[in-house]
């Protein structure tokens, strides 16, 4: 497979902000804390995201709520030992 095929393939900062609906400077911050994986392309180094990497994140996101919600998270304000 070819890098250009490769590269067609994956998603720029805009269609990721537009799909989450969030602003680009939160895919931005998000892409820089490494909760998204993306991948450095053309000399200006810029950002590209794989699908499969957003709907792993989504699937994430998505556990966590509901971990949350069942109660598996901590209370807020509580001290567990």
């Amino acid at each position: 497979m070819s890098s250009e095929r490769q590269i067609g393939q994956m998603m720029t900062m805009r269609e990721v902000s537009e799909l989450l609906h969030i602003h680009i400077n939160t895919v931005r911050r998000w892409s820089d804390e490494g909760l998204i994986r993306y991948y450095r392309v053309s000399r200006r180094g810029d950002r590209r995201f794989r699908k499969e990497d957003i709907a792993r994140f989504l699937a994430e996101l998505n556990h966590d709520r509901e971990a949350f919600r069942s109660g598996k998270q901590f209370a807020r304000g509580e001290d567990h030992i």
